[in-house]
């Protein structure tokens, strides 16, 4: 089993209440293989009024589910833990198809998005108040930790399995039931995902499944309805600010992970090999379209030139094709627009002054195809530096004092991830400080772990992803005030 094999036909509908079935007119929309533009399959394209009945239906499920043992919870999670890896290769194949990166880089996401089931099936036991005795005597204080409520999930196309499984695992563990609307670009690893949960004994109606082209209207509507408590988006900071507008009225819970501009520093003193592995892993993970992506590399005037050219021989040695054909580094950025964005930046860079070390132009034929590029002498004011890539393009920068450096990381309205090489142990500690972001990577080119907390500040949106942090976006607390009379 393999591919397209993962989803039999009738598991490219919508799964409501543990059911699939088609919209209610019957519309589909297509999914395109971004290596050849050609569609690769169809989906039910939902209306709002199917959403609505996926919302009714984790209504109807969220007090029984709520009141599940928390060990039940774990052991689902865990069993869905198990049932990934078992299949991590199918898994690694139909998000290569439907996404464009390569079948070994799809197989670490499958190894970091089933993570966070293990994770929580480990927490889900552990959710806990506390009890003190009031600090004059007397009474007690009690706190109780309740689940949320029904949940929206708007998920990204970059990491099909990885996004939905850091918001569906704390979700299940803390005993909340949920809607996820998938990216219409990359539906059928979650459609998959559906499935797995299920057969790993996910009750009807705490996953709900709405595969729909028309994400504003679900948005909308279903965040107008006040039986939804909390809602996770990960995506573009322009919709993440319609849809914490949209949480006003009823005032639901939001966290959002939305846009970066990650700086990666290297200091005059860094260890230079390093540096340059950590740029590979940094830059070029999913093919740069990743919000921890680095996007602006500022290196020290002393040392630029010699980063720069070890970098631009490390990508240019990277081999563009189909995420599936054996050997690939590179697959294909997800659509035309992706495509046209990255180039026009490229060109805007090279009209500011900058100087291409490789790459630089789009690779002509079929498919969404751009090179790994090396750019330098990037003025700091270019357009480059300040937009999002979401591209393998790697525009190099560079500074002369630690402040200067400081300086030009903090300079963007983005704040989710941030890289620094140095050797400097009091550097390092000013880094961790006056860095604006809300993960800092010393001397490692990847930070994204299900143990950790992950989450930005500033435009790059609020509450954390992962780790011990994560779990209580999904909880409420209850405080209970004990009396206690005295003998």
């Amino acid at each position: 089993m393999s591919g397209l094999d993962l989803l039999p036909a009738e598991q490219r509908g919508l799964f409501i209440n543990g059911s699939w079935r088609e919209a209610d007119d019957g519309r589909r929309f297509e999914v395109i293989d971004p290596a050849d533009g050609s569609v690769l399959t169809t989906v039910a394209d939902a209306s709002t009024s199917e959403a609505v009945e996926g919302l009714d239906a984790a209504v109807e499920a969220q007090e029984a589910w709520a009141s599940t043992a928390p060990r039940e919870r774990s052991e689902i999670l865990r069993r869905a833990f198990d049932l990934l890896t078992e299949r991590a290769d199918e898994f690694a194949s139909l998000m290569s198809l439907e996404m464009g990166k390569p079948v070994a880089e799809a197989k670490g996401e499958v190894t970091y998005g089933s993570e966070f089931f293990r994770w929580y099936a480990e927490e889900a036991v552990r959710i806990h108040g506390r009890w003190m005795q009031a600090p004059a005597g007397g009474s007690r204080l009690l706190t109780v930790k309740k689940p949320v409520g029904p949940c929206l999930f708007v998920t990204p196309w970059n990491f099909p399995l990885a996004m939905g499984t850091r918001k569906i695992g704390p979700a299940i563990a803390a005993g909340c039931t949920m809607v996820v609307k998938p990216a219409a670009q990359t539906p059928l690893t979650m459609l998959a995902l559906a499935a797995l949960l299920a057969e790993a004994g996910l009750p009807p109606g705490v996953l709900n499944i709405i595969t729909t082209t028309d994400a504003a209207g679900l948005s909308e509507t279903l965040q107008a309805d006040d039986r939804l408590r909390k809602v996770s988006f990960t995506g573009s900071t322009g919709v993440g600010r319609v849809m914490v507008r949209q949480s006003a009225d009823v005032l639901q819970r939001v966290s959002m992970e939305l846009g970066g501009n990650a700086p990666f520093l290297v200091f005059g003193d860094a260890d230079l090999d390093a540096a340059v592995d950590g740029a590979m892993l940094a830059k070029m993970r999913n093919m740069g379209e990743a919000c921890t992506s680095a996007n602006r590399f500022l290196v020290h005037a002393d040392v630029a030139e010699e980063f720069g050219a070890r970098l631009a021989e490390r990508m240019g040695a990277l081999r563009l094709g189909r995420g599936q054909d054996e050997g690939v580094d590179v697959g294909p950025l997800i659509d035309e627009k992706a495509l046209e964005s990255v180039s026009q930046l490229v060109t805007d860079a090279i009209h500011d002054g900058a100087r291409v070390l490789v790459g630089g132009r789009a690779h002509e034929g079929p498919g969404y195809f751009y090179p790994p590029t090396v750019l330098v002498d990037v003025p700091a004011e270019s357009t480059i530096n300040a937009e999002e890539i979401f591209g393998p393009v790697a525009p190099i920068t560079t500074f002369t004092t630690d402040q200067e450096a400081v300086a030009l990381a903090n300079s963007t309205e983005y704040g989710l991830a941030s890289y620094a090489y140095t050797r400097d142990l009091d550097r390092t500690i000013r880094l961790a400080e006056s860095l604006d972001f809300g993960m800092v990577g010393i001397n490692t080119g990847l930070v994204s772990n299900a143990a950790a907390p992950f989450g930005g500040m500033k435009a790059s949106g609020f509450g954390r992803e992962g780790g011990f942090e994560g779990i209580e976006e999904y909880l409420e607390t209850t405080y209970v005030a004990l009396p206690v009379s005295q003998d």
